[in-house]
């Protein structure tokens, strides 16, 4: 397989980034924790103009049609930005799930969640969506927001969703939002590396750069190697995700994923120190997010027992 990105796909993730980067994205997402959605709305906006939200909806519903692979270029860049928002049900989920006019309101933009147990049963952000969906009874139907849930990422808002039910419906568009999950886990990984990095080739103790000391290069290499691991699994599984072994292949690379953003963000706090998780630093809200996304969408246990399965019943 080959599984360098073409041309257009590296141009998409340059074009997506520098968009993200003049919008500080951690002050919007601080905002969004707080209540204020208009700074995160506007940069939904800006994003689904680039066609984020249209990638995978089919041409004939008014997206683009494009494949897995053109997902996660964009949400590794979504994942190294810190993008607040249901990005993953609206834009792998859903286009997945839905049919007729509603796909059209998601390829033009349109804020949706969705609850999907047991991967997850409660609906992210349903106070931004314009539509909230449950998976139940083997059917996807639109429903309601009820009770709101902490999670330890102040960005996202968890919320009950009436009718969802236990259900192993939507396959595929399950391994879709799997497969983002990945990509965006595998961006935020790298965002807490290089930041790292950044961060202890400035730092001064005892006269000297910390990044100079050996045990240093080795806890980040070790995170460097972790990623590269994992960054091949996940666009492995963007090429054989609409076939036999999709749920296998999905499964693995988030549970690489998930092993290897969780290092990355040990090693980034370790390395740190304590200010690494204070809320007035940046670093603080990539950590959280990788924490969250580990279990969001299947946690590695589920995964583990996804890919076991998978392989004994392919014995």
């Amino acid at each position: 397989m080959d599984f360098r990105h073409t041309e257009e796909q590296l141009g998409f993730a340059k074009a997506l980034s520098e968009l993200l980067s003049r919008a500080d994205t951690p002050a919007v997402a601080r905002s969004w924790a707080e209540g204020d959605k208009e700074p995160g709305l506007a940069l939904w906006n800006r994003l689904a103009e680039q066609g984020v939200c249209a990638l995978i909806v089919p041409e004939d519903d008014g997206g683009m049609g494009a494949s897995a692979t053109d997902l996660i270029v964009a949400f590794e860049v979504l994942g190294n930005h810190l993008a607040v928002g249901p990005w993953i049900e609206s834009a792998a989920f859903l286009p997945k799930a839905l049919a007729g006019s509603d796909l059209g309101d998601l390829a033009e933009g349109a804020i949706a969640t969705v609850a999907v147990a047991p991967v997850t049963p409660l609906a992210l952000d349903a106070d931004a969506a314009t539509a909230v969906y449950a998976v139940s009874g083997g059917s996807i139907i639109k429903s309601a927001a009820g009770a709101q849930h902490a999670s330890v990422d102040i960005t996202r808002h968890l919320f009950e969703v009436a009718g969802v039910d236990q259900s192993d419906a939507f396959t595929d568009a399950t391994n879709m939002a799997i497969l983002a999950c990945a990509a965006e886990l595998l961006g935020a990984g790298e965002r807490l590396l290089t930041d790292t990095v950044a961060y202890v080739s400035q730092r001064k103790q005892y006269g000297r750069i910390i990044g100079s000391y050996q045990a240093l290069k080795h806890q980040l290499a070790d995170v460097r190697i972790a990623l590269d691991f994992a960054r091949p699994l996940i666009q492995g599984a963007s090429l054989t995700i609409e076939g036999p072994t999709a749920s296998r292949d999905v499964s693995a690379a988030k549970l690489a994923a998930n092993e290897a953003a969780y290092l990355a963000s040990r090693v980034g706090l370790q390395l740190h120190g304590a200010i690494g998780y204070t809320r007035e630093f940046d670093l603080g809200l990539w950590i959280n997010r990788v924490r969250a996304l580990t279990a969001a969408w299947g946690d590695s246990n589920y995964h583990q027992a996804r890919i076991a399965t998978a392989l004994l019943e392919a014995s």
